[in-house]
């Protein structure tokens, strides 16, 4: 075999009174995707700074090219080759596309005021965009692009320095379906060119579908390594958390109780020539599936109330409701926990304490004044009952990780009394162990005959954790599965608008 492009020999991180990095070994060769998956806390952003010169390790060495180093610096890191494509996307919006890719690094013309050759920059950008099969050029301003295509931007700029490892981070996050193969296409033709690819991702999918190899961190540790032959869903989730992916979702422990949300004839403005029908039991958890733009998030965002109804109803325990406003639909108990928790379910600047009673400041406050003593004993009540992994309830939200970021979230409705819990993604972009904690979370309030409307486009999850899948197509409701029918085939037969046969079992995975 040949030498390793970059070896990590006994990497070690220690911080006061913690170890966040225990003796890690791993390699990467040319041409080589490795897959490197943990739960959040597992160690990888921290082996991520210390190979990209953020942080220095506090034991170990690193080997690039044939030279050993006991650390690097940002500089360093970038002139060894190694370039990073992060989750929250580095660029900037009021530049164009070859500003971005040659920041820094600008060809000049000659003369005293060294002014920026925009004709050579053009000129070396094009190509690295032709590479990647860009639908834009060099001049289009950033603000004017997708996120889609913002990532290739990112990949572009890791290019232009000719990156011999790059390291991409969540990076079909923000993406669907259609963009993230895209994006594993150029995976693959970058490592048909000997580029060597560390991909880390909670969607396990993925990282059977691109990987070569897989490492797992656990508490900081090496626990496990995966070759390409033996890279199933399964065997990842094993190495994550020590246990089957079964024993992530809770079955159900009671029967639905009666009553609950009755939506009759809902029109909402994304679809204003289709109406939306649909029964939730209270206790129970509907599972609503269908592809992107099929029109789920639109009915969640109209049963919230940010979207207005063009016509219909919405019952609730047999009685109508009307719900023209976010404050409406709290107020009858209808709560959205958002697919976007940091822009739309969170003030990140403010602590837990804050966020947690944001949406019901009325009842901690005294004289009109906010009693902070009864705000802050609320947020100590659902930290302790959410388990949310923080020193107190007045840490700042911003730096908690993605799944204690969702149980703020969930603290803030759960501290109230909800009737209809709805869940758009409730896990993207969180960890196996958290996702197992969050669908404890939905199962509890289900227990408590709450309704829960839960949307997603994990099909394993959908099928995991549901009573019964709603399946959208084109605005509607393309079909109802109960749970002797469920399979990723029926799913998928209903989201592309065919219709299934009435009777008879689920067919096998496959047929």
């Amino acid at each position: 075999m040949p030498e390793a492009l970059l070896e990590l020999a006994g990497i070690t991180k220690v911080y006061p009174g913690v170890i966040a990095l225990d003796d890690v070994s791993l390699s990467l060769h040319a041409g080589e995707v490795l897959g490197l998956i943990g739960e959040n806390g597992a160690g990888k952003s921290t082996l991520m700074k210390i190979l990209g010169g953020v942080i220095a390790p506090t034991a170990g060495a690193l080997r690039i090219g044939g030279q050993t180093h006991h650390a690097l610096t940002v500089a360093a890191a970038t002139r060894t080759g190694i370039a990073f494509v992060h989750q929250e996307l580095n660029l900037f919006e009021n530049l164009d596309v070859a500003a971005n890719i040659g920041i820094g690094r600008e060809p000049r013309i000659g003369g005293p005021l060294r002014l920026i050759d925009r004709r050579r920059l053009r000129q070396g950008v094009a190509p690295l965009l032709d590479r990647l099969g860009a639908d834009f050029g060099p001049d289009t301003p950033v603000a004017d692009l997708s996120i889609a295509q913002r990532q290739l931007v990112e990949i572009a700029k890791a290019l232009s320095i000719s990156a011999r490892v790059i390291i991409m981070d969540e990076p079909t996050s923000s993406l669907t379906i259609s963009e993230t193969e895209r994006l594993l296409a150029i995976v693959a033709d970058l490592r048909a060119h000997g580029v060597a690819i560390i991909y880390i991702t909670h969607r396990l999918g993925e990282i059977a579908q691109c990987a070569d190899r897989v490492v797992c961190l656990r508490d900081g540790r090496m626990v496990g390594e995966l070759p390409r032959a033996e890279i199933t869903h399964a065997a990842m989730i094993r190495l994550m958390i020590g246990r089957d992916l079964k024993s992530l979702y809770i079955p159900p422990r009671t029967a639905p109780a009666e009553g609950g949300c009755d939506i009759i004839g809902l029109v909402t403005p994304a679809f204003p020539d289709r109406t939306v029908s649909l029964a939730l039991r209270r206790g129970e958890i509907l599972g609503l599936a269908g592809l992107v733009g099929s029109g789920r998030t639109s009915l969640a965002r109209t049963l919230f109330g940010i979207d207005p109804a063009l016509g219909g109803e919405i019952r609730l325990d047999g009685r109508p409701v009307r719900v023209r406003s976010p404050r409406e639909a709290i107020g009858h108990g209808i709560y959205l926990v958002p697919e976007d928790r940091k822009g739309a379910g969170l003030v990140l600047e403010m602590p837990i304490v804050q966020n947690v009673s944001l949406a019901n400041l009325r009842a901690h406050a005294r004289h009109l004044l906010i009693d902070r003593e009864a705000e802050a004993r609320t947020a100590r009540a659902q930290q302790a009952a959410l388990a949310i992994k923080a020193p107190s309830c007045d840490t700042i939200a911003v730096t908690l990780s993605g799944g204690n970021q969702q149980k703020v979230v969930l603290a803030k409705f759960l501290s109230m009394q909800p009737r209809l819990m709805i869940f758009d993604e409730p896990t993207r972009g969180i960890d196996v162990g958290a996702k197992a904690e969050i669908y404890t979370l939905m199962r509890r309030l289900a227990d408590a005959a709450v309704s829960i409307l839960m949307i997603s486009s994990d099909m394993e999850e959908v099928i995991g954790v549901s009573d019964r899948i709603a399946v959208m197509h084109e605005g509607r409701i393309g079909g109802l599965l109960e749970r002797d029918r469920f399979s990723e085939h029926n799913v998928l037969e209903l989201a592309i608008g065919h219709q299934l046969e009435t009777a008879g079992p689920a067919p096998a995975e496959g047929a």
